[in-house]
This record gives structure tokens, C-alpha cells and sequence, in this order.
């Protein structure tokens, strides 16, 4: 990891506080370039175990080196705070565009899609499973460009896993099920579920499952079934389609094998957008709205929730339900 001094860079405006740490924008003294400082909170600094994540964040971001990952520029320590340097985004997120336009088109989905499986790959290829993957995550250009990031809760598979046995990390609309049952070994192909739940909602305008809380949602990805995509978007070819739901596998041994797989479906029926001037700017204009129809922030690390948590909801959920069955 390449070590910086804090005095290197002159602190902006505050990009977003999250539940770890405060994104600032920031100058680079010696260059003049823009970039971003995420600074762990002085709260938080004295906790061994949340300074360990942080420090495991940095090195997992030292290993990546990818255009549609967002880059990593080194950090260090200054008065007793974590910090690191990262590349800005100048733009929005998918969840912003999504928000503002909902579905995209299936040419849409694969352009974007398209980045994002070879983002993944080099990741897994260096033993990195993300295990938040989300549209919050996927930063943008206002010219299209896709980039992942947020990796505090990545798991290094070459190194010791920080998250404890039987707990329960991610986003409740885009996990997979062995994060859901907190299994202990997670593969890459948790982020190929997530990746599932990420193309669904970009093709057919929401999340595969949903609910009023996160047990429902959860009780949907371990057993239940999608509706059609062909329902919410009949344009949509059948080679996606086929592909998005292989992706949504309850088994992670029924899943693609790797993230390239997809992006090879997704290459093969790629549309050629640089040759369509005119889409191509209605699409970047459509970007600029979403990404300015509010203010541009940095998205929560998401939070861990305890397996026996779940298992106490489930049982009330499913006593509640024989009550009723009862009484009728």
C-alpha cells in the first residue's frame, strides 16, 4: 500500500458521512488533481476491530487496478485517524438513475452490464468478493461510465475473514442466500446473485423480491420464485433473460461460472452505440437529470445484521401466522 501524509491534500467540501467514515472532495497540493479522502471517524478510531476493517479495506483496494473500479490512491494515518485517497466520480449513481428514469432498456442494461461483469472479474480474479454489489455502489460519469466501489465489507478470500461466524453482511434486496443463512465459506458467486438481483431491477424496473421488511425479502431469496422477465420487459431477448435468471440460482453451484460468462452473453448481443449518436445523447442527457435532480452522495457502508436476529423474526413471523390459521 502506498503510504500518504495527510498534509499532501487540502480537505473540500464533505462528499458524505457514512457509518465508518466522512468522504471529503480534496486537492492534491502537489499536482492540483481532485480527489477523494475517506477519513475514519475519530469516534470510531479507538476500536481495534473497526481500524481493522478499515485497514483491510485499504489493502483490498491496493490490490485492484481496474477503469471501472474506482481508484485507489494510497492512505496513512494523521493524528491517530485512518485514511485513504480515491479516485472521484464526477456524476451520480446507478441508484440515482434508476430512481429518477426507472427501467432501462435492455441496450441500456447491456452497456452498463457490460463493465460491471468485467469490474467483478478482476476482482474475483485476485480473491476479492465484494458482497454488496448494488446499485447505490455503481458510481457514474455523466458520460456512462460505470465504476464499482465501496468495498467495506469485501472479503479477501486470501486473508482471515473479519466478519464473525454466522453473521449476516449485505444489502437485504441484493444478497444471495448463503449470505442470508451467514455460511461461513461465500464465494465469488454470491456477487454473481447479487449481479442477478442488479440486472433484474435494470431491465424490469424493480428488485427481483420485495417486501415490507427485510424478512420477507430474505424468506423470498431462499425460497421463492421471480415473476417472468418477459412479463415486465417483453423486448427484452431471451439469451438476457435466460441469462439474468441463471444468475438467480438458489445454489451457487447452479449459477454462471464466473462473471465473464455473463459478459460474453451480454458482448454477443451488444449494441454498437457509438455508431447512434443520437441515443447516445438523449442517454447522457438522461444522466445529467438523474444526477442532478438531488445531491450527490456517498452511499452508507451496509450494515451487519446478527443470523439469530433473523431466526427470532422468522419464528415470530411464522407463530403469528398459526395463530391465525387457528382462529379461522
Amino acid at each position: 500500500m502506498a503510504k500518504r501524509q495527510f498534509e499532501e491534500f487540502e480537505l473540500g467540501d464533505v462528499l458524505g458521512v457514512g457509518t465508518v467514515g466522512t468522504v471529503y472532495r480534496a486537492t492534491e497540493v502537489a499536482t492540483g488533481d481532485v480527489v477523494a479522502v475517506k477519513v475514519l471517524l475519530p469516534t470510531l478510531s479507538q476500536d481495534p476491530n473497526i481500524s481493522s476493517r478499515f485497514e483491510r479495506e485499504m489493502l483490498i483496494l491496493s490490490k485492484l487496478d481496474h477503469p471501472n473500479i474506482v481508484g485507489y490512491y494510497g492512505g496513512g494515518e494523521h493524528d491517530g485517524q485512518l485514511f485513504y485517497v480515491m479516485e472521484t466520480v464526477e456524476g451520480g449513481t446507478m441508484k440515482q438513475l434508476l430512481r429518477t428514469h426507472g427501467k432501462l432498456t435492455w441496450e441500456e442494461t447491456i452497456r452498463y452490464g457490460i463493465p460491471i461483469c468485467s469490474a467483478l472479474q478482476h476482482a474475483h480474479n485476485h480473491g476479492i468478493v465484494h458482497r454488496d454489489l448494488k446499485p447505490a455502489n455503481l458510481f457514474m460519469t455523466y458520460e456512462g461510465d460505470v465504476k464499482l466501489g465501496d468495498f467495506g465489507i469485501a472479503l479477501d478470500q486470501g486473508e482471515a475473514d473479519l466478519t464473525n461466524a454466522g453473521m449476516t453482511v449485505g444489502s437485504f434486496l441484493y444478497m444471495a442466500p448463503e449470505q442470508i443463512r451467514g455460511e461461513e465459506i461465500i464465494s465469488s458467486h454470491c456477487d454473481l446473485y447479487s449481479l442477478g438481483c442488479l440486472l433484474y431491477e435494470m431491465v424490469c424496473g424493480s428488485p427481483p423480491f420485495q417486501g415490507m421488511n427485510f424478512a420477507a425479502v430474505f424468506d423470498q431469496h431462499l425460497n421463492g420464485t421471480p415473476l417472468p422477465i418477459d412479463q415486465f420487459a417483453p423486448e427484452c431477448p431471451v439469451l438476457l433473460g435466460e441469462a439474468i435468471t441463471q444468475l438467480l440460482a438458489k445454489s451457487p453451484h447452479d449459477r454462471p461460472f464466473n462473471a465473464r460468462a455473463i459478459q460474453g452473453v451480454m458482448s454477443e448481443l451488444k449494441y454498437n452505440w457509438t455508431e447512434d449518436e443520437l441515443r447516445f445523447k438523449q442517454e447522457a442527457e438522461r444522466l445529467k437529470i438523474a444526477f442532478d435532480a438531488d445531491e450527490y452522495f456517498v452511499h452508507q457502508p451496509a450494515s451487519e445484521i446478527s443470523w439469530k436476529t433473523i431466526g427470532l423474526i422468522f419464528a415470530v413471523i411464522a407463530a403469528l401466522i398459526a395463530i391465525t390459521t387457528l382462529s379461522n
